[in-house]
């Protein structure tokens, strides 16, 4: 049961985008195509996990075992680097197409608030290795949702017949908080 309220929460409840506000970067970045926010996503999803497992292990064995908890930022943002440099050569040659799609944002995976956010959030909630990687994959899956929600409502809007000043951004601001607020609905569930 735990593991299902886990779940709930991570991917409606407290969405890690939309509720947390935490890698929104990446999410108003890559998504004018859906295409692109799923390659994005999965990106996303393979670090966010990757990285909660090693970070869980070097945060327990290594730096709670030498007292250096202070030094845990510094340790997963080395670690989210390390991976997102081992997601880019993959991608560069198993899927040239996405690795060209998502140009510049890839790198950005390195500095995605969302990624270690997901990271040290698993340790402050004292979660064990196997809730923190439910939690991980649950968060990607949430992250991933309303990333390729967000992408298809702009593939939408450009096809419609909006308003010049609103035209870009703002209507994509708005939108991003009408998704934000269809979310909110979920909030009693957990």
């Amino acid at each position: 049961m735990n593991y299902l309220v886990i779940i709930i929460a991570a991917v409606l409840v407290n969405n890690i985008v939309l509720m947390q506000f935490l890698g929104i970067c990446p999410f108003l970045g890559v998504s004018k195509k859906t295409s692109t926010a799923v390659g994005m996503a999965s990106a996303v999803a393979f670090v966010m996990v990757l990285s909660t497992i090693v970070t869980y292990l070097i945060q327990k064995f290594i730096l709670d075992a030498l007292g250096l908890q202070y030094l845990q930022t510094i340790a997963f943002i080395l670690v989210i680097a390390s991976l997102v440099q081992l997601v880019e050569i993959i991608l560069k040659k198993a899927s040239p197409a996405l690795y060209q799609a998502l140009g510049i944002f890839l790198p950005l995976i390195t500095t995605n608030c969302a990624i270690l956010g997901v990271a040290i959030l698993t340790i402050q909630k004292d979660f064990s290795l196997l809730e923190g990687v439910i939690f991980a994959v649950s968060n990607a899956i949430g992250f991933g949702l309303a990333l390729v929600l967000f992408a298809g409502m702009r593939e939408h809007l450009d096809m419609m017949d909006i308003p010049k000043g609103l035209k870009g951004t703002p209507i994509a601001l708005l939108t991003a908080g009408i998704l934000a607020m269809a979310f909110m609905g979920f909030t009693g569930l957990v």
